[in-house]
């Protein structure tokens, strides 16, 4: 991998002959944990400036039509948490000749806070190219990572390191995009009106670009931390009937030309409950592991090729490029003296061009065979195929191979292997026809019959489902108090127990329509095998498994403990106060945001240093002002925290450990977390005030 140095440029043809398609990531991280960035992608032309509104891309508009541009989402790190971007170079317009790869920060963070600030570039194969890394970051709250542009009909990356401490306005600015603030509002009806955000249109004088979700036509919606609010702008989600929704960063809000399905079921016409509505794909009780393999994996290339939006969203991170795709079952290729059946096949046209992948499918738990995936590895290499992909209930981890396979070296064409979960396709399927939209209805409904087939309990496509063979005897040697540190069983549970909640994050960020990552409180440059290692002594130490996780848009960490002693799952989050107000009005308001939290619920003071009062919240509305401190310390924030039975069996049955944290956090979000947005954002609002006050005088 080539190291850049801040304002090095190289060609990309000189450092792999397949670099067409490539794979941008920014990465960063913080030992608070609490570190986070957005990442943005500007198209430019001879001038220097956009095009248009359509050539903007960020959180609000992930992807260009063309697929030449997609916004992957965020991916947890051993340290932090990388970006990640697909760029088909071979589909940029022509007239573009240059593509700027920038980040920023929202809610007066600046990126000084963060560590690692780094920028690599990897080919359609995943073998990384280059890399670049930011080291004098301070009070910048956006950053130009580095840009690929053209020079002579190749491509080439600039390591640029350019940071505004004027956020993403200030470089938006810069490149054509006319930044207009809008005073602060309180309006939440529909339409097209404004609420608190920033808009920004493109002064290139080109006709409007479609509209998409969450972005206005003719103006781009840019995160109003870009100006002085500290607030970003979400996509409007579709509405959900089951959950209330979280606190939402508020902004324009239009209707959206690209259709997604409303989660309420429209009323049925059937005479009775009994009556079960026809399915495009049926799940009959299957006799064989096998059945099931095939029909899933042909359901879902079917999907992937009829509807393009989806088929990208799983292909682009494999370094697939933007296409016409064609997908097969069952194809029979020549190994040896026995031919070979992959379970599927995926072949992508582009420019006159093929990229192919293989597919192992497994289902209902079953593991992966490396021997398998071996035999297809070497096929893909002698055809010239691209990729080998396996998907199954299994969750991948750094540091942690899923399968292992021996690449030959010799070898002049690379083959890249790579993994998806069942519960990352329904979260992508989940994300599109709830929250961002698909093409037209007819999309949308085939993704909803897809949505419906892997979630079917007969389907055997519902993810990671089983805690593994370690997990009995990890259990009742800590009840026995017979576990010791070092045992190599600990580090299997905490293992599955990571793949657990990223299977969480998936199931809640779908849900919500927002990012949701694990937060990992590591060292700088502490590698995953030893992270996993000092966990396990912690568990066979306290009995407990801990974990964090970060809904994007909420302001407060969501931490989950399930006590293996105990048997009880805890679920809490802290919430900061607001400075300067007074303690028993900062009570009565947590209360009364609370009003239709369950009785049960533990809130507990925060004082510095120490804890403070408490009680359940059944005590605690009939007086208030028994969370105040009774010697008058100041109070720093609240604990609120949710007990739940814990399942005993390893998998995802009815008793099942894996269901319960499921539950728990199902339950502690929607009835908790999502209210007391509305508190956060009051704190927020009050602390501008106070800060605007304070700048006037």
């Amino acid at each position: 991998m080539q190291e850049m140095s801040k304002g090095a440029n190289i060609g990309l043809a000189a450092l792999s002959e397949d670099a067409g398609s490539v794979i941008v990531s920014l990465s960063w991280s913080s030992v608070a944990g609490d570190g986070d960035a957005d990442v943005s992608v500007l198209l430019v032309d001879s001038s220097g400036k956009v095009r248009g509104d359509s050539d903007f891309y960020f959180y609000n508009h992930p992807a260009a039509d063309d697929g030449s541009v997609q916004l992957l989402g965020k991916v947890p790190t051993e340290n932090g948490s990388e970006d990640r971007i697909s760029l088909d170079l071979t589909a940029i317009p022509a007239d573009v000749v240059a593509i700027v790869v920038a980040a920023s920060q929202y809610g007066g963070a600046c990126f000084g806070d963060l560590d690692d600030l780094r920028m690599a570039v990897t080919d359609r194969s995943g073998e990384a190219l280059l890399g670049f890394s930011i080291t004098d970051a301070t009070v910048e709250t956006a950053f130009i990572f580095g840009e690929l542009y053209r020079r002579n009909d190749e491509w080439k990356f600039r390591a640029v390191g350019q940071g505004y401490e004027t956020g993403l306005a200030g470089l938006a600015t810069d490149f054509g995009i006319t930044v207009v603030e809008d005073d602060e509002s309180d309006d939440t009806s529909t339409g097209t009106e404004a609420g608190t955000g920033t808009e920004a249109s493109a002064g290139s004088g080109t006709a409007p670009a479609p509209e998409v979700p969450g972005v206005v036509s003719a103006a781009v919606t840019l995160p109003a931390q870009a100006t002085a609010s500290g607030d970003r702008v979400a996509p409007d989600p579709a509405p959900e009937a089951a959950k209330p929704e979280p606190a939402r960063r508020r902004g324009t809000r239009t209707a959206k030309k690209k259709v997604t399905l409303p989660k309420a079921a429209k009323k049925s016409l059937a005479e009775n409950d009994s009556w079960k509505p026809a399915r495009l794909f049926p799940v009959p009780s299957y006799k064989s592991d096998r059945e099931r393999e095939v029909r899933a994996t042909s359901v879902l290339l079917s999907v992937m090729a009829e509807v393009p939006e989806f088929g990208r969203r799983l292909t682009a991170g494999f370094g697939a490029p933007a296409g016409r795709m064609q997908t097969f079952t069952e194809v029979s290729l020549p190994h040896g003296e026995t031919p070979k059946r992959p379970d599927g096949v995926i072949r992508v046209e582009r420019a006159g061009k093929l990229w192919t992948a293989l597919v192992e499918t497994k289902t209902n738990g079953n593991p992966l065979k490396s021997e398998q995936v071996q035999n297809y590895m070497d096929i893909a290499a002698r055809r010239g195929y691209e990729a080998v992909i396996t998907l199954s209930n299994d969750v991948a981890l750094e540091g942690t191979p899923l399968v292992a396979v021996k690449t030959d070296g010799r070898r002049k064409h690379k083959v890249s292997l790579w993994h998806l979960s069942w519960a990352e396709v329904a979260h992508q399927a989940q994300m599109l026809i709830r929250h961002e939209g698909v093409g037209n209805a007819a999309h949308a409904w085939l993704l909803q019959e897809l949505l419906h087939y892997l979630q079917h309990e007969n389907s055997g496509c519902h993810g990671f489902q089983n805690m593994g063979p370690s997990w009995v005897p990890v259990r009742n040697g800590i009840d026995s108090e017979t576990l010791c540190q070092g045992d190599p069983r600990a580090v299997e549970v905490v293992e599955s127990w990571e793949r657990l909640i990223r299977q969480v994050c998936l199931r809640l960020g779908g849900e919500l329509g927002q990012k949701a990552l694990p937060v990992q409180r590591a060292k700088r440059g502490t590698d995953p095998k030893s992270r996993r290692t000092e966990l396990a002594d912690r568990l066979c130490e306290e009995g407990k498994l801990t974990a964090e996780l970060r809904v994007d848009g909420a302001q407060s960490i969501l931490a989950i403990t399930a006590d293996l002693r105990t048997g009880k799952i805890r679920t809490s989050i802290d919430v900061p106060a607001p400075e300067g107000a007074y303690p028993l009005s900062v009570a009565k308001r947590l209360l009364r945001v609370l009003d239709e939290a369950p009785a049960d619920l533990h809130v507990e003071t925060l004082v510095e240093g120490r804890s403070g009062t408490r009680g359940t919240l059944e005590r605690l509305r009939p007086e208030p002002g028994d969370l105040l401190p009774k010697d008058g310390a100041a109070i720093t924030g609240f604990r609120l925290s949710l007990l739940k039975g814990m399942g005993s069996s390893r998998g995802s049955t009815e008793s099942g450990f894996i269901r319960s944290i499921d539950e728990a956090v199902d339950r502690f979000y929607a009835s908790v977390v999502a209210h007391v947005g509305q508190f956060e954002q009051r704190r927020t609002s009050r602390g501008r005030t106070a800060a605007d006050s304070a700048g006037a005088r």
